[in-house]
């Protein structure tokens, strides 16, 4: 739920808290629904370990009234045909390979949201309720809730933005199945000789937004967009304390007559030990374009350009389409 939805947004360094206004806000801001003009769908698909895990989103939204909005999302990132040894090994202590089988690793996020506009001119919010299914193969599988608010405001071209992630904590809670545990308890001597913990607990976050666009001879545009992320938590941000953590994004779009768009962005910075026991700033720097014709358009994102950062690389592309296109 932390890694991000559409390749516009990724394209920015995640720096759309402010500015999200589609049926990718479900993610972003559900406050941003409340622009929506017409039911709109986006697909979005992307590899990452070397094409090992796949990581998949599909979200669906629709304006209910001219105040208020909803919309549903799926995410799935999982791994698949995974080789299961536990049984290499017969009671004869002979090794058969006809007793290896396969299974899949896999997260699920489902997302209900609903954004409506206030009474106070230019401020809309939203609410997120989220529910977490988590599968190891036959081993081990969870459930999990949780919430999230959204709040935006606007005035004389700017935007601000508000998103608390997991407001009330989300918790997951693990059913690990006894049998098949006990088969690679005693794998290596001395270690996995008790269950693992069955509450899993993902603590609140907090992101600031800001944008502006700037329209320059009309057919041209830039938007500058600022986002400030807070964890309650010491990490490796770039800003670091023992109650909580600070990493800041920064990301711009470039649009030519609303029709094609380039985009840049730098976020992630961590403080990186190095091998000399010295400490640099890592980045993950991001660029990404777009195309829009007629309620389609499709986004591309590259992520980690040059391994500034720990994480891979990645390539990310996104489809939304405006419903409305299919109507007579």
């Amino acid at each position: 739920m932390n890694i991000g939805v559409d390749a516009a947004a990724l394209g920015m360094a995640n720096a759309v808290t402010a500015s999200t206004a589609d049926v990718n806000s479900g993610y972003w801001n559900p406050a941003g629904l409340i622009h929506l003009e017409d039911h709109q769908l986006s697909l979005m698909h992307a590899n990452y370990f070397a094409n090992i895990a796949q990581y998949d989103y599909i979200g669906y939204a629709s304006p209910i009234d001219d105040r208020s909005a909803w919309g549903i999302s799926l995410i799935r990132f999982g791994v698949d045909e995974i080789l299961n040894t536990t049984e290499l090994i017969d009671s004869q202590g002979n090794i058969d390979y006809n007793r290896i089988s396969l299974f899949s690793t896999a997260d699920y996020g489902f997302t209900f949201s609903y954004a409506r506009k206030l009474p106070v001119p230019g401020f809309q919010y939203g609410v997120n309720a989220k529910i977490i299914r988590r599968i190891i193969g036959k081993f081990a599988d969870s459930w999990g809730f949780g919430f999230d608010v959204g709040l935006q405001f606007e005035k004389k071209d700017w935007k601000f933005g508000l998103m608390v992630r997991d407001i009330t904590t989300t918790y997951n809670v693990w059913n690990i199945d006894e049998k098949e545990y006990q088969k690679i308890a005693d794998a290596v001597p001395g270690q996995n000789q008790e269950l693992p913990e069955s509450t899993e607990i993902t603590a609140p976050k907090v992101q600031l937004g800001l944008s502006k666009k700037f329209i320059i001879r009309y057919d041209y545009s830039i938007m500058a967009a600022a986002n400030v992320n807070m964890r309650f938590a010491k990490t490796n941000d770039l800003i670091s304390t023992d109650f909580f953590s600070v990493n800041p994004a920064l990301g711009f779009e470039f649009g030519y007559t609303d029709l094609v768009f380039v985009r840049a962005g730098v976020g992630n910075f961590q403080n990186i030990e190095q091998l000399d026991n010295t400490e640099k700033v890592g980045f993950q720097p991001n660029i990404g374009l777009g195309f829009k014709y007629k309620g389609i358009q499709v986004d591309y994102a590259l992520t980690d350009l040059g391994n500034q950062s720990a994480a891979l690389y990645s390539n990310i592309f996104t489809l939304k389409v405006d419903l409305s296109l299919f109507r007579n």
